[in-house]
């Protein structure tokens, strides 16, 4: 546990060395689903605590929390597999060579600012509104810079990696989602 502690800490802290140990080792998976999975529920219970005390009927609270807690183990695997696969093709450098457990491993650690989220349930909403923003934010940060390490890729590399997979998941996503509904 000492060890995921301080690879979360390390995660949180945008430190590199720390996503080229996380990369390296492959038994920090577990440690990489247990990271996404709490900031999952953190996001979760701040959903659930917003809502409390509301008149939102507890079906669709329900609902949107449900849906929060999937967003990240979503975001996780399929923008892993969407930022690889562009990664690894369109943006491959001279020294790129990954796999999808590595992209997993790093990307993983980079959801551990994503525990603060359960601070967004804090009133009055505006306040609630910028932590989650923030969060947010140091998130993606965190992401690119887990690409970079995991992916050998300049930091404008990870950025143009990140941003084609994004749009690559969002269309993925979308077909199928979005586009089966009847109009």
């Amino acid at each position: 546990m000492r060890t995921l502690w301080r690879r979360m800490w390390g995660a949180a802290l945008l430190d590199a060395d720390t996503y080229e140990e996380v990369e390296a080792d492959p038994r920090s998976l577990g440690q990489a689903v247990l990271v996404v999975g709490a900031a999952a529920l953190a996001i979760g219970a701040a959903h659930w605590i917003r809502a409390t005390g509301t008149e939102v009927h507890p079906d669709r609270v329900a609902l949107q929390v449900t849906v929060s807690v999937l967003e990240p183990l979503v975001l996780w695997i399929g923008g892993s597999a969407a930022t690889l696969m562009v990664g690894a093709t369109f943006f491959r450098g001279p020294e790129t060579e990954t796999d999808f457990a590595e992209v997993l491993r790093t990307t993983g650690f980079a959801f551990t600012p994503g525990l603060l989220q359960i601070f967004g349930a804090l009133p009055p909403p505006p306040l609630g509104l910028a932590i989650d923003f923030a969060v947010r934010a140091w998130v993606l940060v965190a992401v690119v810079i887990a690409l970079r390490q995991a992916l050998d890729f300049t930091t404008l590399r990870a950025i143009g990696t990140f941003g084609t997979g994004a749009v690559l998941l969002y269309l993925i996503l979308w077909g199928l989602i979005v586009a089966p509904l009847p109009l």
